[in-house]
């Protein structure tokens, strides 16, 4: 049986075609599968779990109703991801990173932005937002000012994207070797960049790979482990 991997769909109630193709995604992959793994960014944004609109009820009941074991981790939008969320969900949250066992092989699974430590700033954030006292602090807000909190976060993103050069925002090669070779795995997944592509690498003189889930837009992405069998799969989604 197979293992399958997602991240980054970004979902909120305005992605009508990324929803859609999730949907077929769960209906016709995941029940031919034995775990589903998803890797960050699932929602577009998360404001706790007590921000039950429609549509996030609509996609805690969809995950639901998957009967296989599936495990969730932390993205950079969807941090504050709780408990509750997962028992309605079924959903197992895993840390960031984990290492999983499949056919005899040690694989590590992270979202992947600690991996970008180039950039400094965003780095700086991150480590600040992961506290658990600062997000005891955020959930304790009204939910309309957790929802400002948010624009305003998303906004400033945005502009540090467009003034920040790419290959910063991208992992640091180093980091992935050091992660790698201190977790004593030869297989990294992890989601983030936005760069789906299977990289080969050397790990302390072992060949070993990096696979980059894609994001979901135009085309949805997954990850395929069946036996020995990696695949980096896509499919068309429609608008």
């Amino acid at each position: 049986m197979s293992y399958l991997f997602i991240s980054d769909l970004h979902l909120d109630e305005n992605s009508e075609g990324i929803t859609r193709g999730f949907k077929s995604f769960l209906h016709q992959q995941v029940p031919l599968a034995e775990k589903l793994f998803i890797l960050g960014d699932l929602f577009e944004v998360w404001l706790g779990d007590d921000d039950i609109t429609p549509f996030n009820a609509e996609i805690i009941q969809i995950l639901g109703d998957i009967q296989i074991p599936k495990y969730i981790i932390h993205g950079n939008r969807d941090f504050l991801l709780g408990q509750t969320f997962c028992d309605q969900s079924g959903l197992e949250l895993l840390p960031d990173p984990t290492i999983i066992e499949y056919a005899g092989e040690s694989i590590l699974l992270m979202h992947g932005d600690s991996l970008c430590t180039r950039d400094e700033d965003y780095i700086k954030v991150r480590n600040h937002l992961r506290q658990p006292s600062v997000q005891q602090e955020l959930l304790a807000k009204p939910l309309a000012e957790r929802t400002a909190i948010a624009k305003d976060a998303r906004k400033q993103s945005k502009e540090h994207t467009r003034e920040t050069a790419v290959d910063i925002m991208d992992v640091t090669p180093d980091e992935v070797t050091r992660v790698m070779a201190e977790n004593g795995v030869q297989l990294l997944i992890h989601g983030h960049t936005h760069r789906p592509a299977v990289h080969d690498l050397l790990i302390e003189g072992n060949p070993a790979r990096r696979i980059v889930l894609g994001d979901w837009g135009e085309s949805g992405w997954y990850l395929k482990l069946d036996g020995k069998n990696q695949d980096l799969i896509s499919f068309e989604i429609d608008s």
